[in-house]
């Protein structure tokens, strides 16, 4: 079973407790307002994006991980590597975190083990995102892990019927690893 440490949260396989947890950030207005979907609104959703996690867990799809705090045990968020280019050793990083637990460093710590997991253990050259620019947190949080701004995509979604551009982001694992002092 996979679990990471960081810091003050752990990362782990997401499993059949976690759908009440994941319903309480997924349904979430503040906390969905920059995603590429709307809110949830029955708990069903997350039952069936739970069953979505476990069966992406046997195909090697995505890796979904919930965002554990260590003290007590709560699912705080989820991070997640997806849409795998396995020839050119590239995937996409996606985030969440309930928003009580904001501001408090959880989703740096959570975010700086999966890329190094994702360069080291799965040998990953490039990890991509896809946010709305809108987003300023979520621009800091991947600047601060050294994720260059490559591209501004306009109009490129449409959620409940607002129209939002993305801001696409890029790190090399060369580039991490410099950063760190060659690790």
């Amino acid at each position: 079973m996979l679990v990471l440490d960081a810091g003050d949260v752990r990362l782990r396989r997401l499993d059949g407790r976690d759908a009440a947890d994941l319903f309480g950030m997924f349904s979430d207005p503040e906390v969905m307002r920059y995603w590429s979907r709307p809110p949830m609104t029955d708990v069903a959703q997350a039952n069936a994006l739970l069953k979505q996690v476990l069966d992406d867990y046997g195909t090697g799809a995505s890796l979904p991980l919930g965002i554990e705090r260590r003290r007590d045990g709560v699912l705080v968020g989820n991070c997640t590597l997806h849409h795998f280019h396995e020839t050119s050793r590239r995937a996409e990083i996606g985030y969440c975190l309930g928003r009580r637990y904001w501001g408090h460093g959880y989703m740096h710590e959570a975010l700086q083990t999966l890329v190094s997991y994702a360069f080291g253990d799965l040998d990953l050259n490039r990890l991509e995102a896809d946010i709305d620019p809108r987003n300023l947190r979520s621009a800091r949080s991947l600047e601060r892990l050294g994720f260059v701004k490559e591209g501004h995509l306009r109009s490129r979604w449409i959620v409940a019927g607002e129209v939002s551009d993305t801001g696409f982001y890029g790190l090399l694992r060369d580039d991490w690893q410099r950063a760190r002092g060659g690790d």
